[in-house]
């Protein structure tokens, strides 16, 4: 049980002004906000079962995040804009933290790193899955958590697009994520939680990073979308429109849907989802008529 008042919380603590590379690391996180501006993947997806659409972010999560690191490369003049790091590149290291590093061809010298996570916007879940247990002592002050959230360019078809990427420093967000396990979550069982000793930043691929809780039977510690931490970002997410139809309503039609057990249900589901489109276009538009078509298309496709 908690006694008292909690401590306050963690205090966002970016580069020194003084650091060498701190115009760098400014035009990094530029370059990460214009990514869904720049990016072009040459993957096609069509012909996914309306059930099936879900599981995209595992068959295509590791592909989009390779795509994006690749944008990054081609942008350079947009991070490095007088070529002081033409030696310098973005390069992926999937069982390392962090995920991507800005680094020498030797890979000896980092500059900074950025752990990347696509997020695909459809999944079952309303909010990036992914657990980030790094331990806040493994994070350079420069290093960065970024999330991609991406959809199909019509929804059920065509070639991933990315969306506004939620951009927070890999310390400040380790910081809060123990914060809110020790201090602010509701709960009555052991709240510590076990660092590991000899963590640094830019670790060997085999190095133990990963802070441990004392009690964590759901495996629910390191949910950084959790925490509350990217609340109003999630939020902005589900009214992008898809197509004319938001997020949020395209999520709701799927999860009914996958429940539906018989037609009618399923026919139900699709016509909810045509009624928001009608309620949401006051007059005919380029979006609406699109959106309508891809409904036109998914109840063929269905069959219903």
């Amino acid at each position: 049980m908690r006694s008292g008042r909690p401590p306050s919380a963690p205090v966002r603590r970016l580069p020194d002004a003084h650091w060498e590379h701190y115009q760098l690391y400014w035009k990094v996180r530029e370059a990460v906000a214009a990514l869904p501006l720049y990016f072009r993947s040459e993957t096609h997806i069509a012909g996914v079962m309306a059930t099936d659409l879900h599981t995209l972010n595992a068959v295509l999560g590791a592909t989009i995040e390779d795509q994006a690191v690749r944008t990054l490369n081609l942008i350079r003049n947009t991070w490095d804009p007088q070529g002081r790091y033409a030696l310098f590149s973005f390069v992926r290291h999937p069982q390392t933290f962090p995920d991507v590093r800005l680094q020498s061809p030797d890979g000896e010298e980092t500059l900074l790193g950025i752990e990347l996570k696509g997020w695909y916007l459809l999944a079952k879940e309303a909010e990036p899955n992914f657990r980030f247990q790094v331990t806040p002592a493994a994070c350079a002050p420069q290093d960065l958590v970024v999330v991609v959230p991406w959809a199909l360019g019509s929804v059920i078809s065509g070639s991933p697009v990315l969306f506004e990427p939620f951009i927070e420093s890999a310390r400040f967000a380790a910081d809060y994520r123990n914060y809110y396990w020790q201090h602010v979550r509701e709960t009555g069982y052991d709240r510590s939680i076990k660092a590991p000793s000899s963590a640094h930043p830019y670790p060997l691929r085999k190095s133990k990073i990963s802070d441990k809780p004392a009690y964590d039977e759901g495996g629910n510690f390191g949910r950084l979308a959790r925490t509350g931490i990217m609340d109003d970002y999630v939020a902005k997410l589900n009214d992008v429109p898809l197509c004319g139809i938001k997020t949020a309503f395209w999520r709701d039609f799927l999860t009914a849907f996958r429940e539906s057990s018989t037609d009618a249900e399923a026919r139900d589901a699709l016509e909810r989802l045509r009624k928001r489109v009608a309620e949401a276009s006051d007059y005919p538009s380029a979006k609406s008529q699109a959106a309508l078509a891809i409904l036109c298309e998914l109840e063929r496709l269905l069959e219903l």
